[in-house]
């Protein structure tokens, strides 16, 4: 697999940084990758789902979204609808490298992030989920704590998987303000929901929902034993083959 770092203007006009993860041989299809509330593209499962995707000949962009990992910005001025904008910026850059993706892939909160912005990138085909919650607000219980003092305050530093962040209040509204059921609902693409039944983090009844609220063709595969974060490299490089041999029958279709 080849790998070329890339940078480009998200939805705040920072500069977000990004990977593209090529195959050896020729592309046969461009995927675009969301990662987890709080995570970055340079988290290992991610690595191996592309690594996994390359080998199937899939060419494939992660990035970080606005304020984490290598990217500009500051995280409190971000939000999930922000997220959704960064997520039309970097399809938009893939189209203008020729590399339009037909497949967007969503890890956790990126899972939702892809299903709203799957409506808005019109090259999409394709959309998959791996552990993403039903609605956007089920983050909330990452600083169900300092939920109060944000919104007496308007602010708080909250501690994310380890790590200070400052989240304003706006956060909490635009998740309140999400509703995902008619973006899934009227999603017209073709969907993959994967979730791991022993996920503690997003429990698999948000992708019962999903796939019930989804029309057909959708598809559900379960990861048996992997955590939320797919920290097991089996179960990581196993979704990117999966992903990529799913999407090869609605992708020779269009």
């Amino acid at each position: 697999m080849k790998s070329e770092r890339v940078e480009f203007k998200g939805a705040l006009g920072e500069t977000l940084a990004g990977r593209i993860d090529k195959p050896d041989g020729e592309s046969k299809a461009c995927a675009l990758f969301a990662h987890c509330f709080t995570c970055s593209k340079n988290l290992k499962a991610v690595g191996n789902v592309t690594k996994a995707l390359a080998k199937k000949g899939v060419e494939t962009l992660r990035f970080d979204f606005t304020g984490l990992g290598e990217s500009e910005g500051d995280f409190a001025n971000t939000n999930f609808s922000s997220n959704i904008d960064d997520l039309v910026a970097a399809a938009d850059f893939m189209a203008s490298r020729q590399m339009a993706p037909a497949i967007l892939i969503g890890h956790s909160l990126g899972g939702a992030a892809v299903l709203q912005a799957a409506h808005r990138i019109k090259s999409s085909i394709a959309v998959v989920t791996i552990g993403a919650p039903s609605e956007p607000k089920h983050v909330e219980h990452h600083f169900e704590s300092s939920k109060k003092e944000i919104e007496e305050n308007g602010e708080a530093v909250v501690k994310l998987a380890g790590r200070p962040f400052k989240v304003k209040k706006q956060f909490l509204d635009d998740l309140e303000e999400t509703r995902m059921d008619g973006f899934i609902e009227k999603l017209n693409k073709a969907l993959l929901v994967m979730h791991a039944p022993l996920d503690e983090t997003v429990g698999i009844d948000n992708a019962a929902h999903i796939y019930k609220k989804a029309k057909h063709p959708k598809s559900f595969i379960t990861l048996h034993k992997a955590d939320h974060l797919l920290m097991n490299e089996i179960y990581s490089r196993y979704a990117g083959s999966l992903i990529a041999e799913w999407a090869g029958i609605y992708l020779e279709d269009s």
